[in-house]
């Protein structure tokens, strides 16, 4: 398997969308990621044949081709897992945007002090 077509928060979304539509079509699954058809079709197989994910066919529906993704008990335990590595990663990047962010505030204050407008530099 490709990692970079499974990473954390590929794995994360997938998984969180399983768990709240696991009745979603993949052509609904790519729609909601903004991924592609196939790239969601290959990312669902890759967590079925990780033992994850399975399919299940609801048995009351007339259309018999109506499937839906059920976590198996490793995959609400990965879920739990990539949720804890996704929320690091993101705590790290709102603690790098934030630095960034005071760093800016600062140069934007000292370009004020010095007279210049902000406004009315080069676009």
């Amino acid at each position: 398997m490709n990692k970079s077509m499974l990473d954390d928060a590929t794995r994360y979304h997938l998984l969180k969308l399983l768990t709240e539509h696991p009745e979603s079509t993949q052509r609904e699954l790519a729609a909601a990621m903004g991924i592609s058809l196939g790239k969601a079709n290959y990312c669902i197989n890759a967590l079925i044949e990780k033992g994850m994910v399975k399919t299940g066919n609801f048995r009351r529906n007339p259309n018999k081709g109506v499937y839906a993704y059920l976590l198996t008990p490793e995959g609400v335990q990965e879920k739990a897992r990539v949720t804890v590595r996704f929320l690091h990663r993101k705590m790290a990047e709102y603690d790098t945007l934030q630095a960034e962010i005071a760093a800016l505030r600062q140069e934007v204050d000292g370009l004020s002090t010095s007279g210049l407008d902000a406004g009315r530099g080069a676009a």
